[in-house]
């Protein structure tokens, strides 16, 4: 026995403490992971998506809307983009593959939708929908018809934020599909950007007030060209992975 013993432990007695030790050091902290997750769902769609640089053109594209019917279309646009982020990580590459759409393709489209929209607004004049002189009237039914189409997709969630996140929902690791802080992160981070969305966009006439229309109107034109240019890059990315792909080929 006394060959057995060690610093007052036999070996039998320290056997439960290294087995607990083991199983300490190698078992997985669900907390952290289900932080790790969400912490990598928000760094990789929060700076594409952009809700606060996006506010001065959700303004321009809601002119005459009453605050109420804001915050109700603010409510809409960060439900559609909650879904579209969801489907694109949990079950975009499915869908990608069902279709034989490859993810270059969709970015090349949405790509050119991002620069038809950016150059539309930035070609609108200043006093466009500031009033009702055109005879058109801002109901509540008309802009809630634009609450998924182009206010959801492409100016909220376009088509570089659902490639991101199916990219996020490519990218996890084998056999960990069905981990709840895996799956509880992804969805802990997706509401936080549907969260963002909603605050940007229901005190976006807040913003606009505190900055006054001529600096919202500069701010309006540089996002609009930020628009275009991203949709650029966006248009350059899949055509650029297209255009490697065939010299391969070649």
């Amino acid at each position: 026995m006394g060959i057995l013993a060690k610093n007052g432990f036999t070996c039998l007695e320290r056997a439960p403490i290294l087995a607990a030790a083991v199983s300490y050091t190698v078992m997985p902290d669900p907390l952290g992971a289900l932080a790790k997750n969400t912490l990598l769902v928000v760094g990789a769609l929060f700076p594409i998506v952009n809700p606060i640089g996006n506010t001065p053109i959700f303004l321009s594209l809601t002119r005459g809307l009453s605050g109420p019917g804001r915050m109700t279309l603010a409510r809409m646009i960060a439900v559609n983009g909650l879904v579209l982020i969801l489907v694109s990580i949990f079950t975009g590459t499915h869908i990608l593959a069902f279709f034989g759409i490859s993810l270059p393709v969709v970015q090349v489209g949405g790509g050119l939708v991002v620069i038809s929209t950016g150059w539309n607004l930035l070609r609108r004049p200043d006093d466009d929908g500031d009033s009702p002189k055109d005879g058109r009237e801002c109901s509540e039914k008309d802009y809630s018809r634009q609450a998924f189409y182009p206010l959801t997709l492409p100016l909220t969630v376009g088509p570089g934020s659902i490639s991101v996140a199916i990219a996020v929902g490519a990218n996890r690791p084998e056999g960990s599909q069905w981990s709840w802080p895996l799956i509880g992160g992804m969805l802990l981070g997706s509401l936080l950007i549907a969260a963002s969305i909603y605050l940007s966009y229901r005190f976006a006439e807040r913003i606009g007030r505190t900055l006054g229309d001529s600096a919202m109107n500069v701010i309006i034109r540089l996002s609009s060209f930020i628009l275009v240019c991203i949709g650029v890059q966006i248009l350059w990315n899949g055509l650029s992975a297209l255009l490697q792909t065939v010299l391969r080929q070649g």
